[in-house]
Formats: C-alpha cells, structure tokens, sequence
C-alpha cells in the first residue's frame, strides 16, 4: 500500500481574512507555496497538479450529513460521472470532538473511508476541516463543550481556545497525512475577519500548527464575499440568488465585477470560488416553501447562465454549495433549519437526480474535454466596450488561451434576468480571419430566455483534429479506439451551426437528415454542418471515419450521455485520476446513471442504474466484442457507427412492496411530571457563573443553562423545587432554545405551554400541594447559534434564563438532558448529537431491540391517551427485504399541516427527524439503506409531544417509496446497535 496517496489535493477553509505575519509576507502566496512543494502549485491562470494544469470542479459533501460510509461511494461516483474532479467536504468537529478528552474518526466520522472512496474512483478531495464551518450547524460545527469550559472568546488567541483546538486539529493532521498528494495539507479557518484583537494571532497558530506538522501544499483560503479583506488574493464565496426560496422565478443580475476585482487583489492568482451557489437553504415556518421551490431557483436555467458566468470572469476554481446536501439529523442544525438539508442541491436529499444534473453533465464533460480552457486571457467583455453581437440584448466575453490561440464566446442577454427569445450574429476571431456567425445555412444564433452559450473557435479536440468554430455547444471530445469523436449538441427548436475538416476514410454512406446541411467552406476543405430550427430529436452521425467520429444530439438526448473513463495500469497510483493515470473513455447513452467501465480484453463491462427499460448506444474501441451491464452479458447490435457503435435493451424490473405502518406500541414518556417522580439522580443546578456572554435576566443568581451542565442537545428537562407557603400563585419564566424552540411548563400534574420566551405561568387552581412542590420544563433545545463577526453568540444561553416565584423562592433546581451528558453518553456509534433527554430516550427505547411487549396498542394517529398534552412514545417494527435495488423511500407524515404537535422519528435508534406540525414546513423525511434495514427488521419510534389538549391530534406516519433504481450500487451494510440492559441510570 502506497504511503502517500494522490486523492487529497488540498486543504482550504472559508476565511473573511487572512492571517498575521503570512499575511504581511513580502512574498506572493505562490512563491510561498514553493517554499514547501512543487506537486501542487499555481499562477495566475489555473491550479497545477504535478506541473500539469487542472480547471478544479468541484462540489460541497458533507459526509456527517450521510451517516452511512458505505453510501459515500454513491455520491461520489454522481460527482465523476457528471464530469467533477473535486470534493468539497467540511468535517464537523463537534461530532469527532464531543468532549475536551475525547476524539472520534470511527465510523461515519472516518476521513480514512472518505479517502479510499476517492481513491476507488478517482476525485480530489478539499477538506475544510474548520475548527468552525459554519454550514447551518449547531455552533457553527464545534463542539458544545466549548460554550461552558473556555472562558476566551473562541476563534481568537485566548489560550484556552487555543487549547480546546488543537489536539483535534492534531488528530486531524495523523488522520489526513498517509492520503495526501505529498505529505501534509493546508487548512486555516472559516468566514472570518481579523479587525478584532486576537483574530489575525489565532490564523497564525493554526498556520504554524500545520506547517509545524509538515505541511507543505498551497495554504488557500476564502473571503466571505468580494471585500477586499486579503492582501494577497481573492477566493470568496458568491451566493447571487441568495436564500429566498419563496420566489423562485426571480432572479438578481449575473455579477460581472470578480474578475476585475481578482486584477486589483492580485493580479498572480486565478479567481476562486471555493462556495459558490448550488442551491439555498429553507427555514422553519409555514410559510417556508420548501426545497423544491430552491431546486427551482437554483435549476438548470440558474447553473446554466451563473455558472458560465463565472467562466465569463475567468474563474478557474470553481466548488458548488451543495451537490448533495443530506439530512441534518439529530442535532446537527442550527436553529435556523429544519431537518432536511437538502438545499435543492444537484443530488436530491434521497440521491436522486434530475435536470439540475443534467446541466452539470453538460458543463462537467465540456470542461474535461476541453484543455484548452483551462488556461485563458480574459479578452474583454461588453461591460468594457467589445462590441461583437449584433444587438445591444447580448452580452459577450472573449477568453483565449494564450498558447494555441482557441477562442471561448461566452453570450447571454445583457439583462441576464431577461426572459426574451433573442437571436442575433457574433463576430469572432478566428485562424483563418474574423468571422460573422453563423456563417453557413443557420440564419441566427439564438438565446431561449434565461441561457448562456460557449461558443468556441479554433478549438482542438483529439489527437489531430479542430472545430473552426461552433454555435452548437460541445458536450465531449475526445480520443474512443484511436479516432478523435466530437458530440455537438443544442436544443431542438433552434438553429446550430459548427465548421471543422472532416478527416479519415469513410466507414459508412448515411442518409443526411433533410434538417442537417454540410456544405464547404469557401473552398477551404472545412465543412460547415447546420442543423435548422425544429432539426430531428435523437442523436445523428455526421461524419464516420477511421480517424473521426462526428455526431450531433438535441439537448435532452446528449444529457442521457455518460463518458466514464477506462482506468490505467494497476501500477499506476493515478489510474482512475482523469488525465493523470488515463485518458481513455468511452461514451455511454441511456441509462438513469453510469458508474464505471472496464475494459477487459475484448468485453466492455459498464455498471450503472436504470429507472425504466431504456436503450442503451454505446461508443467505445474497435476491439470491443461484447459488452456487460453490472455483471450481465446484454444482446447488442451495431449502431450510430461502424467501428465500435453498439446498441441494447436494458429490461427494468421495479416491483417493490413496502409495508404500511401500524401495530404501534405506545407509552407514556412524561413521568417526570408527577409529585413523586424521584430525580435526586439528576444534576444539581447550583452554578453561580458561566462563560456564556449572555446572562440570565433574573433570579437568584443560579445559573441554569444546560450546556454547563453536559446537557446541551435536543430536549432538556428541568426541575425546579420550592415550598408550598400558601402565597404561591404564579412563577415567572425566561426559556431560551433557539428559533422554534418549545417549552411545556408542568406544576405537579398540571401543564402548559409557554410559546413566548419570558412568560408569567400562573398556577392553576388546586395545582400546589402541602410541602415540596415542583415545576418541571420541558424545553427543546433547537441548536446553538452560528457566529456573527464580532461577538462569542456561539455560546448561547439555552436553558432557563430567568426564573422566580410571585413569593418566596426556589430551593433545588435539578437538570436532565441525554443520559451521561456529552461526556459519558453510551451510544458511541450515532454519536453526541443522537439523543435528548426524555425519558424515554434516557432507557433507550427508541433502540432496536427494546422489549416493547407489555406496552398498550395505540395506534400513533389516535395521538396520546386521553388526548391530553403531554409526551409519549409510540414503537412499531416492519421488514424489509429488497435485492437489487436502490430505492428511495421517505417516512412521511401524511395529515393535514397545522396540528399541535412535535415528533422526534427515529429509526432504527437514529434521530431522523424533528417535526414540527404547526409550524412546518417538513413533513417528508428521507430515510436511506443502511439507516435502514433492507434485508431485515427495522424499527420505528416516534417520541410525540403534544403541545396542547386537542382531541384532533392525529399524526399519520407511513412509509414511501421516492423513486426505485435498479443496478449497479454495492452492498450497503448496516451499524444500528441495539439497546443494552439497563441503559438508563
């Protein structure tokens, strides 16, 4: 085994600044770098990877928001086969440092399977390891602990910070070094400025840790947004359309100020965008659209004119936030979102695809294919005078590679909200003179709408060949059995046009479809083949040689195309690395997915998934005789070409039955509300200071925040005694828990919700009784909050920030959140964010495995016993047993939004889901293989508080299937311990 691994490129972090003495160094950041190594490196142009330059593609993963390894190679193999290099993935040190003594890589918080992943198929991997992230997490991704054992103020030089960090960042280092390109990788931190005292000293010690730890690869970092806060470059995350999902169909403008901007940061840099938008978030509320409405606003009409936006600015890094977003599950969000983290991201939250892939296939493979755009002069734009499109509606930028001359038009509506249906002509430059296009039998070029075009010129592909010029978008090129093969593509109701020699002895006669015409060229052995309005859908052979093959589809039919690439010698650490182990591909038509291809001796054995029966075309070497589909001979017949075309039928099967949801088992998890409920095991809250910035309001000077006590997630419950004296009516009460948070305030046997957070809670009636009386609280803890700039709010004040009766005083109060705290909780596996603090948590019924048997029936939509406010937990257990299949199935509540309800779902003992009924809007929460169970038992426990007396309660929850694949993804294993005697203590 390799000690040194090619898959981790490099390290970056998201800064707002850059850092002490490396900032004020008289060197430029590249000839720094040299200092260390030369395997990794960069100019002005591009990143080079062993002196060879590389566009970085990249999309954001965060493996912690997919607790199942096995499924990383899933999503991984989507990131390659749309044509990436990358991986962006943050790392939560919360989940891996979950107390000062403690840190975890087992499990879903492994880098090392991360790392093998990308090594199996062939990505870079950027890891931002923070300390902070950010990343709509609790506290911003650090650990808890933090807000109540450093008393410095976190992200700067107080040496207590400095302390809770490092032996994490450490670890990280011992994890990280035998996977790197060399040994040792770059990090610093993440959304930052450092015009606060301690800021710029703290980068330095996370800069001196690193290069101390033999770090020798490129230190990079981001700039929140375009200010100018770095000295010495710019790399800054860009979200345009920002996070307003609720109007999906508006749009703000193309920025068309970064590249001007990197000239005067620093001119000796490419431009990055280590975030740039790849969707939005979604927060609670019912008036929150959801994030199909964010998968709308980021669609493929979105990627299709933003990101070629950024090629317009020359950026030449470029990693989209998120490509899959996942689940934040347990307590995992800050308190600004809900459960699903599914950001209408590229990947949906349950791993399906759709049109926002597609765009991404087209732009990955132009990309790939295209060496040279990768390193570019920025010509000129509109914005600064080039005036090359026939009507001022357009928008033009010229690049061009400075060595072989090749031309890159990027055009979209000068109003890049616009919705016209514009066409026009476009003079470019070319090797044979300027040129007005379209020049052959195409009228116009033409814009639908909100689009954007590349239009190249004198672009080499292959071994030898060259487009003149082209209108019609490429989609790959490239080298399949010794001949250079070209795929043109546009949309079928406009006109295209593209002018290149056709080379090489003819293979076949076609008939030419009457919607193409190839004429020649001013007599200049170049032909020109254009394709008029309302050509033919499908995909048309127009050239077929021994040296080319030249083909053109409609839009929709080149998206159904894969080129996953032929991996190198066994000998080669490099061999599934895109142009550095191969350069061999072949392409692939028809399949929902394309995961791999091998070619061994004359059989050609792809792997992949189906949705539907599809059609399978095949471009692949002259020495292909048959061919496999996941591991099965399939029945081909020559197609498209006659030197290595084949195609196929793949028969899809997809009957799937799933059980409904019933038999549930139910029982009261409120115990702690009763009289003589004993809870002298509980902790005794007596604090009388804490480092938390934000102090309680009132009282008597305790201090009652639940992370001072090892309670910081999910549900804490507090116990406040005193004695009854006769003149007790009311107990005034300040709970703080984060956006929707809620409080159920109980006095003896009595209950009632407080919704505000400081609130008079009058006692009713008869509640009190002779001698000790008792208040318990129930609180649900939504999170910590993320940092702003300039304050400590990361450590904020959840729990009880005033309490005092109308007459006397409190004698104990007693806290409880998840058993053990964050520093002896049992469940090592789901990790410190799983559990909260109800009892029935606390005994571990939620877990596979609890003896449920002398339980009552209830079924879960008859809601709590007696329909009364209070929590319960209802349990049931169904089987699964699915073969084959990759399948997308959802716990769904499926009644009417606005009951007064909250649920916690877990399955299989992971926390999968916070409901809120009333507020909203998630109702769907996605539940993958290896959460799940699909070759055995699984089961489900819902924890439901009901927040009032209402006899409507009725929560639905059933099991649904999202979309069924069948095909080619591996055996997923599953990690769901069960419960263990006398968990509870």
């Amino acid at each position: 085994m390799l000690r040194i691994f090619v898959e981790l490129l490099l390290i970056w972090q998201w800064l707002g600044a850059f850092a002490g003495s490396l900032a004020r160094s008289p060197l430029g950041l590249a000839d720094r770098a040299a200092l260390y190594t030369d395997q990794v490196s960069f100019d002005s142009y591009s990143l080079n990877i062993l002196g060879q330059r590389i566009f970085l593609h990249s999309g954001e993963f965060h493996t912690f928001r997919l607790p199942v390894p096995d499924l990383w190679l899933d999503i991984l193999q989507k990131f390659k086969a749309a044509g990436l290099n990358a991986v962006s993935v943050y790392v939560y040190m919360g989940l891996i440092n979950p107390s000062s003594e403690d840190v975890d890589w087992d499990g879903f918080r492994s880098l090392k399977t991360l790392y093998n992943a990308a090594m199996e198929v062939g990505i870079w991997v950027v890891v931002r390891p923070g300390p902070y992230i950010q990343a709509e997490s609790s506290a911003g991704g650090l650990p808890h602990w933090m807000t109540a054992e450093v008393a410095g103020q976190l992200r700067s030089n107080a040496t207590d910070w400095t302390a809770a960090w490092k032996p994490y960042i450490n670890s990280f280092i011992e994890q990280t070094a035998p996977y790197q390109i060399t040994e040792g990788g770059p990090v610093i931190d993440n959304e930052w400025i450092q015009d606060e005292p301690g800021h710029a000293e703290y980068y330095q010690e996370l800069i001196d840790t690193y290069r101390s730890s033999g770090i020798v690869v490129p230190l990079t970092y981001n700039d929140a947004y375009a200010g100018g806060n770095f000295v010495n470059g710019t790399v800054m995350d860009s979200y345009p359309q920002l996070f307003d999902c609720s109007q999906p169909y508006k749009w703000n403008p193309v920025q068309t100020t970064y590249h001007a901007f990197n000239l005067e940061a620093n001119p000796s840099q490419p431009l990055c965008s280590p975030e740039f938008q790849g969707g939005a978030f979604d927060p609670w509320g019912p008036n929150a659209p959801g994030y199909d409405s964010c998968r709308i606003l980021t669609g493929h009409d979105f990627m299709n004119v933003f990101y070629q936006g950024m090629w317009a600015m020359n950026a030449k890094l470029l990693n989209y936030y998120m490509l899959y977003g996942g689940t934040s599950w347990g307590a995992l969000p800050y308190p600004g979102v809900y459960t699903s983290y599914d950001y209408g991201s590229t990947i949906s939250e349950n791993r399906v695809v759709g049109s926002k892939y597609d765009e991404l296939k087209r732009q990955g493979y132009f990309i790939r294919s295209s060496a040279d755009f990768v390193k570019t002069d920025w010509i000129g734009s509109t914005d600064t005078g080039l005036d090359l499109a026939s009507t001022p509606d357009i928008h033009v930028t010229h690049l061009q590679n400075p060595d072989t001359k090749a031309g890159f038009y990027i055009v979209r509506h000068n109003d890049s909200t616009s919705t016209a249906q514009t066409s026009f002509q476009l003079k470019v430059n070319t090797s044979i003179g300027q040129l007005t296009l379209p020049s052959g039998n195409s009228p116009t070029v033409a814009l639908n709408g909100r689009q954007s075009k590349t239009i190249v010129t004198d672009y080499a592909f292959g071994a030898s060949s060259q487009v003149l010029y082209s209108t019609a978008s490429i989609y790959y090129a490239g080298v399949i059995g010794g001949r250079d093969v070209i795929l043109f593509y546009g949309d079928a109701d406009q006109s295209h046009e593209f002018a290149m020699k056709f080379t090489g002895r003819s293979l076949e006669t076609r008939p030419t479809p009457s919607q193409l015409v190839i004429t020649n060229f001013r007599d200049s052995g170049v032909s020109v083949a254009s394709l008029k309005e309302g050509h033919t859908t499908g995909l048309v052979t127009v050239h077929d040689s021994n040296t080319q093959l030249v083909l053109v589809a409609d839009t929709q039919t080149a998206s159904t195309f894969f080129s996953p690439l032929i991996a190198g010698e066994p000998s080669n650490p490099y061999r599934n690395f895109w142009a550095y182990g191969t350069n061999t591909s072949v392409l692939v038509g028809g399949p929902y997915l394309v995961r791999t291809a091998d070619l061994q001796g004359s059989t050609l054995a792809i792997t992949g998934d189906i949705n539907s029966t599809t059609t399978l075309i095949v471009i692949a070497p002259d020495s292909v005789r048959s061919i496999t589909w996941n591991g099965e001979q399939v029945k081909t017949e020559l197609a498209v070409t006659r030197k290595g075309g084949f195609t196929a039928r793949l028969f899809f099967s997809g009957a799937i039955s799933i059980p409904k949801l019933k038999g549930w088992k139910y029982k009261d998890s409120l115990p702690e509300i009763h009289a003589d409920y004993d809870d002298s095991a509980w902790v005794t809250a007596n604090h009388t200071s804490t480092y938390v910035p934000a102090k309680p309001w009132y009282g008597d000077g305790r201090v009652l925040y639940g992370c001072d006590y090892g309670f910081c997630e999910n549900i804490v419950l507090w116990r406040g005694h005193f004695e009854n004296t006769g003149e007790q009516t009311s107990a005034n009460l300040s709970i703080n828990g984060g956006q929707a948070f809620a409080a159920t305030v109980c006095s003896s046997n009595n209950l009632n919700v407080i919704e505000e957070v400081d609130k008079v809670f009058i006692f009713p009636e008869n509640a009190l009784v002779d001698g000790d009386n008792v208040i318990t609280i129930v609180q649900d803890n939504m999170g910590t909050n993320e940092h702003d700039w300039h304050t400590d709010n990361i450590k904020s004040p959840r729990g009880v920030r005033g309490f005092k009766l109308n007459n006397g005083t409190f004698s104990d109060w007693k806290v409880q959140g998840k058993i053990g705290g964050y520093k002896e909780y049992p469940d090592k596996v789901r990790g410190v964010l799983n559990e909260g603090g109800l009892f029935g948590e606390r005994a571990g019924w939620h877990l596979p495995g609890f003896d449920v048997s002398s339980w009552i029936f209830r079924e879960l939509s008859d809601g709590l016993v007696d329909s009364k406010a209070g929590i319960g937990f209802f349990v049931t257990t169904f089987d699964l047993d699915i073969n084959g299949h990759d399948v997308a199935m959802s716990f769904t509540f499926i009644e009417d939004f606005g009951q007064s309800y909250r649920a916690s779902i877990f399955i299989n003992g992971w926390m999968m889901g916070k409901r809120v009924a009333n507020l909203g809007p998630q109702s769907k929460f996605p539940v993958h293989e290896g959460i799940l169970d699909y070759h055995g038992t699984n089961t489900v426990a819902v924890a439901l508080w009901a927040l009032e007396d209402e006899d409507r309660l009725s929560p639905n929850l059933q099991l649904e299937v999202d979309a069924i694949f069948q095909g080619g993804l591996k055996s997923v294993g599953t990690n769901n311990p069960e419960w263990i005697q006398n968990k509870m203590t």
